[in-house]
């Protein structure tokens, strides 16, 4: 019973005290609060649309330049295609049969053979 009032009375301490963060109410309606408010949410609008439509240039570009990369054996695979997306099992696809340690990835319609410990570009075979 007294476990119990104890667990009780801190619930109720532990709620009150979450009720009395509340923040203060703000009339909507003061015209300085909102005209305030409006202007600096037109800035920051304008300044995420900027940096957004920024970002999506960059984004184009390295795709655009990853498209046009030319795979070469001794090479290192760049990150960016180590993802599980990019992994094909070589029985679907009639490639050669890796050797422990080695992946097939396709890439731009063609399939490069790495090896998973250091990320060399073993073998590639266009198609």
């Amino acid at each position: 019973m007294k476990k119990m009032l104890t667990v009780l009375t801190l619930s109720l301490t532990v709620l009150m005290s979450t009720v009395s963060f509340a923040g203060p109410y703000f009339d909507r309606n003061n015209d300085d609060y909102s005209q305030g408010r409006k202007e600096r949410s037109y800035d920051r609008d304008s300044e995420d649309d900027r940096s957004r439509s920024e970002r999506r240039i960059r984004e184009e570009r390295g795709v655009q330049r990853l498209k046009q990369h030319r795979w070469q054996t001794g090479y290192v695979m760049p990150q960016h295609y180590r993802g599980n997306g990019y992994k094909v099992e070589y029985r679907d696809h009639h490639l050669p049969k890796p050797d422990r340690n080695q992946q097939w990835y396709k890439i731009n319609n063609d399939y490069i053979l790495v090896n998973s410990d250091t990320n060399d570009i073993i073998r590639i075979m266009a198609f």
